[in-house]
């Protein structure tokens, strides 16, 4: 994630901007009644929160003001759907700001880094591979969890380099070879947490995942006789 020293006063409006945004139609979109009579739900939700939250705690400060660590928003965004997704990670980062870790003039923009990004790309991938009607759940596991974490990660590296552009704090890599190499670096982790939560979840409790349709996943094979 990014310090606010490193951005421009444009960045920072802009970022809180569309974060808000986001956060706002996220909690709109929310079925509070669903969730307030749901304990199961209520308990996944700030479990999901105090795990992002502890997750984001493992990371790596650079003198830079640059801040490394893992997203986990896939697993996040698959277990609870994008709206609660949204603001479970709005309160792990807040979390982090209370405690002096973040900045809280770049709320926005590292809300669109660490939280907007890797749900919306979840979000399409997942919802992509729906509309194909998989019956396999490897197919699930690999597309929605592991290759969904990894574009997501990588996505969000991109964006954070191409705003350290803008702002002047950071020179274009000489090669695409050296791009792709920052991809990778964090592609691969990113995808074996998320996939790997995912793959717990769909064994031991697919019925918490609310975008994993049990009936279609979980069906018997037809018999043909």
């Amino acid at each position: 994630m990014l310090a606010a020293t490193l951005l421009t006063p444009l960045q920072l409006v802009l970022g809180a901007v569309i974060f808000g945004s986001a956060a706002l139609w996220a909690l709109a979109r929310v079925s509070w009644i669903e969730l307030l009579a749901d304990n199961r739900r209520q308990h996944l939700f700030f479990g999901s929160v105090f795990l992002l939250f502890v997750l984001w705690l493992v990371r790596r400060d650079f003198d830079s003001g640059i801040t490394f660590h893992f997203l986990g928003l896939t697993a996040v965004t698959l277990l609870l759907d994008w709206p609660l997704a949204v603001l479970a990670g709005s309160l792990a980062q807040l979390g982090l700001i209370a405690l002096g870790l973040d900045d809280a003039e770049a709320f926005g923009v590292d809300g669109l880094l660490r939280i907007l990004v890797p749900v919306l790309v979840t979000v399409l991938i997942s919802r992509g591979l729906e509309r194909l009607k998989p019956r396999n759940l490897f197919a699930y596991i690999f597309v929605s969890g592991f290759f969904a974490a990894a574009v997501a990660a990588a996505a969000t590296i991109a964006l954070g380099m191409g705003l350290l552009a803008w702002s002047g704090q950071m020179t274009a890599p000489s090669s695409v070879t050296e791009v792709l190499g920052y991809l990778l670096l964090v592609a691969f982790p990113e995808a074996f947490i998320n996939g790997t939560a995912i793959s717990a979840l769909v064994v031991f409790c697919p019925d918490w995942l609310e975008t994993f349709d049990t009936d279609r996943y979980l069906q018997e094979p037809f018999d043909e006789k």
